[in-house]
């Protein structure tokens, strides 16, 4: 890579950084793993920075990366998450997005992904069947699993996605 395209590539991530942080956290819940799958997303984008760049959507690029290792991350670990410590639980004096983040945690990755992508990132369920490699019947089935348990999870608190 030339000292032109490293300085192109250096601030694209400069400038989209903190907001790929932020999705990668609403797609792992884990604000390491959302780093990591961030840090391995963009070395690479950074390897094939040329393409990409020319291509015109190089944060979709990476969007699309992230995506595609967190599913990648929950069929080889087949959703199992091994913890030291149990999670805290849910405090009813929390505001209300720190109770639905957290109860959105709990969910397991597929629908987590699935409901990220689509309320989060706004894919229609054709995108989100093309990001992750599955069928659209099997976005809308997870989706509707996901939105359940929020709702079971939450109670008469919230109404989501009425």
């Amino acid at each position: 890579m030339d000292q032109a395209t490293r300085e192109v590539f250096d601030a694209f991530v400069r400038a989209r950084h903190t907001a790929l942080l932020r999705y990668g956290m609403v797609l792992t819940g884990d604000p390491h793993s959302a780093a990591d799958l961030v840090q391995d997303a963009l070395e690479r984008t950074g390897l094939a920075w040329d393409r990409v760049h020319s291509q015109g959507d190089p944060e979709g690029y990476v969007r699309r990366i992230m995506a595609n290792r967190n599913v990648s991350t929950w069929r080889r670990l087949k959703r199992e998450r091994l913890v030291d410590v149990p999670p805290e639980t849910v405090h009813e004096d929390q505001p209300t997005d720190d109770v639905m983040w957290a109860v959105l945690a709990r969910l397991p990755r597929r629908q987590r992904t699935v409901l990220v992508l689509r309320y989060y990132e706004d894919l229609t369920e054709a995108e989100i069947a093309r990001v992750l490699g599955i069928a659209p019947g099997t976005v809308k089935s997870q989706a509707s699993k996901g939105i359940a348990a929020l709702r079971a999870s939450l109670g008469d608190r919230e109404t989501l996605w009425s």
